[in-house]
């Protein structure tokens, strides 16, 4: 069995320990195919890839994501979740870098410092844009994505950099978008469980994999302090705790 949630080690004190009581909701079976410590590096970024997701409404066959921030694990998540369930995944990047992570179909990558990603967006996909932006990044891509939803589009947000956007209220209503936020540190262990249900066919089936973990990102409960400023630098790897 695994979990994950926004207040186990962040909200509530204790919870590094070797052992710990949660609720039998909270913990959902380890799919067969997947290792403990791929377990251990599953949690945040496929759980708030999926809750946006849900929220937003899983995109289906037909449907185009935009995933800003596409390289970030998050994104990463966002682009196995959104390919599973059969929709067209374009992805923006800061600098020309190739899509890193893993697929169910072709990833189109936008370079966002070669050209302009809501013009780019239209011509891909025929004017319309896209119904789907998960916005990984926040302010800094918030006009590009407000420019590239399509009718009745949504958008993703999960972070932020200075915070403040101007918001153009008459072409947000004219264009019946919705705005969703997510905080997963918020989710309790049981709704987090809720998440990981709806993930575990993927993982199960294939169709979604965990993130490589490198021996140097395993960190022994004693070195806790350490994996967590490995966390704080922005490390790119899955920093885990093996108690």
């Amino acid at each position: 069995m695994f979990g994950s949630s926004g207040d186990l080690g962040i909200r509530r004190d204790g919870t590094h320990a070797t052992h710990l009581v949660v609720e039998a909701d909270a913990v959902v079976e380890k799919p067969a195919t997947i290792s403990w410590d791929e377990a251990a590096g599953i949690g945040v970024p496929f759980v708030t890839a999926m809750e946006g997701l849900r929220r937003a409404g899983i995109p289906k066959a037909g449907e185009t994501v935009l995933v800003m921030g596409v390289n970030g694990k998050v994104g990463q998540a966002a682009v196995q979740i959104a390919s599973w369930h059969g929709a067209r995944v374009i992805g923006v990047v800061r600098k020309s870098e190739p899509y890193e992570g893993h697929s169910n179909s072709p990833v189109e990558v936008i370079d966002a410092s070669a050209v302009d990603v809501a013009t780019r967006v239209r011509e891909l996909t025929g004017g319309k844009g896209a119904d789907i932006v998960y916005n990984t990044v926040g302010d800094p891509y918030f006009q590009a994505a407000h420019k590239s939803l399509a009718l009745r589009g949504r958008q993703i947000l999960i972070a932020a950099v200075d915070r403040i956007v101007q918001f153009n209220i008459l072409e947000f209503y004219r264009g019946q978008h919705t705005y969703v936020g997510i905080d997963t540190l918020a989710l309790s262990s049981v709704a987090t469980g809720e998440v990981l249900r709806e993930l575990t066919p993927g993982f199960a089936s294939g169709h979604l994999k965990p993130f490589p973990i490198t021996p140097s990102a395993i960190y022994p409960l004693e070195q806790a302090r350490a994996a967590f400023v490995a966390v704080a630098g922005s490390s790119r790897d899955r920093v885990i705790l093996r108690p």
